[in-house]
């Protein structure tokens, strides 16, 4: 059984995804959550975990020293005896010590396909609404092992949905999220049974 880390900055409906498979979906008997972390006080999220008797915690990044902020995810992460680390909506860069301690073993799903509209501001709608301007034919989602910059680490899973003419950006995003849902988890698990 290995023990995620969840870092979060909003609503968390990935997750909530995670958390069902580990439930009864692909990442039951071989994962559980251990604890949600996010550096927005007012996260969704966090009441999500709440609801599940997870360790919700939660550190104002932005009223708090950077260095404090990033000590006090370190450590969490260690005391949760944390195997895998999942950045699910989480929008901020990772410090290199925990890079470099938990190498290949933090996830980040993205919302697109990687190495496409990745990168510093390609997050959340801005990332739909820059696809739809660029009138793609396709978008989808990436999960990847994250590293010390935004969006390069190596890809683990990525699955494709079809962006149409008449898309707005919260279409595209609503198809994209559906996916992310599906391919997290099982992401989750390619790591945990193969070792990527």
């Amino acid at each position: 059984m290995k023990n995620l880390a969840i870092l979060i900055s909003g609503g968390g409906s990935n997750l909530q995804s995670i958390i069902d498979s580990t439930k009864n979906g692909v990442l039951k008997d071989i994962a559980k959550v251990v604890v949600v972390i996010s550096d927005n006080p007012s996260a969704y999220g966090l009441e999500r975990a709440k609801k599940e008797n997870i360790k919700a915690v939660a550190f104002d990044y932005k009223n708090m020293d950077k260095k404090a902020y990033n000590a006090e995810v370190y450590k969490t992460i260690k005391e949760s005896k944390a195997d895998i680390i999942c950045l699910a909506g989480y929008l901020k860069k990772i410090p290199e010590n925990i890079v470099n301690e938990y190498k290949s073993k933090i996830l980040n799903i993205h919302p697109a396909l990687l190495p496409n509209f990745g990168g510093k501001g390609m997050y959340g709608h801005f990332v739909h609404e820059a696809v739809v301007k660029a009138k793609e034919k396709k978008s989808g989602a990436t999960v990847h092992f994250a590293d010390e910059n935004y969006d390069t680490g190596n890809i683990i899973i990525q699955k494709e949905v079809p962006v149409y003419e008449t898309d707005t950006a919260d279409d595209v995003a609503k198809r994209v999220l559906v996916v992310e849902h599906e391919i997290f988890p099982k992401a989750i698990k390619k790591v945990i049974e193969s070792e990527v």
